[in-house]
């Protein structure tokens, strides 16, 4: 009986590693930001990168 298989790649995982070190070093600059405005910018990079660290894990994922 022959069984077909799908190579699995790991495209999510690494995706989603480097999407999350972004929203880290996003979430670091809103921490570090002093001024108000670069505090809204670092916020706003955690939250897109790590909502497209997420769709790369959906993404890829069999």
């Amino acid at each position: 009986m022959a069984t077909q298989s799908e190579a699995a790649t790991d495209k999510g995982i690494g995706l989603s590693l480097a999407l999350g070190a972004l929203a880290v070093i996003g979430a670091a600059l809103m921490f570090a930001g002093a001024p108000e405005i670069e505090a809204a910018w670092g916020f706003a990079a955690a939250m897109v990168f790590g909502s497209l660290a997420v769709v790369g894990i959906h993404l890829y994922s069999e």
